[in-house]
């Protein structure tokens, strides 16, 4: 394993997101992303999608957390659409692809990755997977439609797991 090429990547990511990185892990997930100016479209789709309590719950939850950024990357309309009541089936599936059981770390996931010739498959909480990879020192995730999702703060941890944000929505096939 590369540990100072990992550290190094793990310190950049964490202080790019200063305000994820000074957070409390006596916060659930939920409370964590809603604590985060970072968040607020994310936090909406999780109430949309009738996802907050869960995400509350005991976990523990790995979440890629798409930043506000990301979402206005979507083409035009995509978000409103989503969070209409009526499509609550297809907002739960594109936010649960975006969560793993249990607590990985970015120290974990790099290792994962180094263990597995250069990528580690991530089985969602959606029932797919998202393939994580390095590439420059930066964890990059690829969906099953072949997008890509650069992790840009690691290792904010939270009462029942952990986040780390992404700039780019995954999206299940």
């Amino acid at each position: 394993m590369k540990l100072p090429v990992m550290m190094a990547a793990a310190i950049a990511l964490t202080a790019a997101t200063p305000a994820l990185a000074d957070h409390h892990s006596s916060a659930t997930i939920v409370e964590a992303a809603v604590e985060s100016p970072q968040h607020e479209t994310l936090v909406a789709a999780v109430k949309a999608a009738g996802l907050a309590e869960t995400l509350s719950g005991d976990g523990p939850f790995t979440v890629f957390a798409p930043t506000d950024a990301a979402f206005n990357e979507l083409p035009e309309g995509t978000v409103p659409t989503l969070l209409k009541p009526e499509n609550e089936g297809t907002l739960r599936s594109v936010l649960t692809y975006h969560v793993v059981p249990g607590k990985v770390t970015a120290a974990e996931l790099i290792g994962m990755i180094e263990d597995n010739d250069g990528s580690a498959a991530l089985k969602t909480v959606q029932g797919s997977t998202l393939v994580a990879s390095l590439s420059g020192g930066n964890v990059i995730l690829t969906d099953a439609k072949g997008g890509t999702a650069t992790v840009v703060a690691t290792d904010i941890k939270a009462s029942n797991g952990v986040i780390h944000a992404t700039d780019a929505v995954s999206m299940p096939g």
